[in-house]
């Protein structure tokens, strides 16, 4: 066997390339730029305009866990590879129609598969490469690509739109996307398996060797689980029903329809940096100490929209691009934190399906609040109720986290009972 001291660490490269593969993939943050420029003669209805968005959520959600469960047979090369594929083409087949339906099934399904076959896999194939004390760096660093895409892809599509129409932009970015991603996913892959790491302590737990690999079937057996799901479903969705109306809110409801793109794109840079940010901070203080953080946070911003008082405070625009900076950066939270949650509680071996699994919380939370939203919308003219909604959902999300206690501890001591049993 080699000596594992020989075998050259590729964990930054394998980083920062899912961490670009990702970031080619900002076109779905971005929907709301698309979303203000369908033409008025398509006569789209306010839910059908976000009916894209909210399927390519759902169904983002659910391949994730997918390409999880085909990561170890065919490796993170391939699933990425084909995540660019599906992905690039999602978005070319929606530039050549103007149909709901066809968004809908191309932009929805084909683009949210193949997104959640690259962020399935970039992650937990990077993961590998690190030791358990930077757990939340490298996750945060990687889904951070994923959240700041739209930074870049909102000012070039407006751009672009405003020459070259919607379905043009569309194709050219579909293009784009397929050739770049594919490129970056050749360089992500598995440390090689006599590649030894030395773990280091961390504040869940102080030892590696003390962490019990939990399967899906174990995982799912846990009440941690399911508090788990739905505090991730609810701090998701909040953030969700924002990024998918941010340039209508920022239009209509602030009047500063010039802003919509860069506000856009500040939300895509707090997203992205509160991602890493965050994770960073998981790291030093705990988890679920961070979630509730942001949790409680996002609820303040998220209510301050409610009042009209707020939206001339909000109308200077660095103080808008503050506070949607600071939505992104608590959303973000939620993507960096769950992962590395998921890891310290039920251990690194099977991370990729676990976090699969609980990642169905991300898309279903998504899809029911960006409806929920449209709908209050299409009936009252205001997202006012809807916020409402999502703020009294991140208090509970709040207090779910604050209850959860590590599944590992009620492991370990089935497990020395057991040893005893048999002594």
């Amino acid at each position: 066997m080699q000596n594992p001291n020989t075998v050259k660490n590729q964990g930054w490269l394998v980083t920062f390339a899912g961490t670009g593969a990702l970031l080619a993939l900002g076109v779905l943050y971005a929907w709301s730029i698309f979303k203000a420029n369908i033409p008025a003669e398509w006569g789209w209805t306010e839910s059908q305009q976000s009916l894209p968005y909210a399927v390519a959520i759902v169904v983002f959600s659910v391949m994730t866990f997918v390409g999880a469960r085909l990561l170890d047979r065919f490796g993170p090369r391939a699933i990425v590879s084909a995540g660019g594929l599906m992905a690039g083409l999602g978005v070319i087949i929606s530039s050549f129609s103007n149909s709901s339906l066809v968004f809908t099934l191309a932009f929805g399904v084909l683009l949210g598969s193949g997104i959640g076959f690259v962020y399935g896999s970039a992650g937990p194939a990077a993961l590998k490469w690190f030791p358990t004390s930077k757990t939340g760096l490298i996750s945060g660093i990687v889904v951070a690509g994923f959240g700041m895409g739209s930074a870049w892809v909102a000012p070039l599509a407006r751009a672009m739109m405003a020459s070259l129409g919607l379905q043009t932009t569309m194709l050219y970015l579909g293009i784009g996307m397929l050739v770049v991603v594919v490129g970056f996913a050749q360089f992500i892959k598995f440390p090689p398996k006599d590649f030894v790491l030395e773990e280091e302590d961390t504040i869940e737990t102080t030892a590696k060797s003390s962490l019990i690999d939990f399967t899906v079937r174990e995982t799912t057996r846990t009440w941690q689980f399911y508090v788990i799901w739905v505090a991730f479903a609810f701090g998701s969705g909040a953030g969700l029903m924002i990024i998918g109306n941010l340039a209508s809110i920022v239009k209509d409801q602030i009047g500063l329809p010039a802003l919509t793109a860069i506000a856009v794109s500040v939300l895509a840079i707090g997203n992205g940096g509160g991602r890493v940010l965050y994770g960073m901070l998981s790291d030093k203080i705990g988890r679920t100490n961070v979630l509730i953080i942001a949790f409680i946070a996002q609820a303040l911003l998220i209510s301050a929209l409610y009042f009209k008082a707020a939206n001339s405070v909000l109308a200077n625009p660095f103080v808008l691009f503050v506070f949607v900076a600071l939505i992104g950066a608590n959303y973000g939270a939620n993507l960096a934190v769950f992962p590395a949650l998921m890891k310290v509680f039920y251990g690194p071996k099977n991370l990729a399906t676990n976090y699969g699994i609980v990642y169905t919380a991300w898309g279903l939370g998504g899809f029911m609040v960006s409806q929920i939203a449209s709908t209050i919308k299409d009936t009252t003219g205001s997202f006012d109720n809807a916020y409402l909604l999502a703020a009294t959902m991140l208090i509970l999300a709040a207090a779910m986290t604050f209850a959860l206690r590590s599944p590992q501890l009620t492991a370990l001591d089935k497990s020395k009972v057991e040893l005893a049993a048999t002594d």
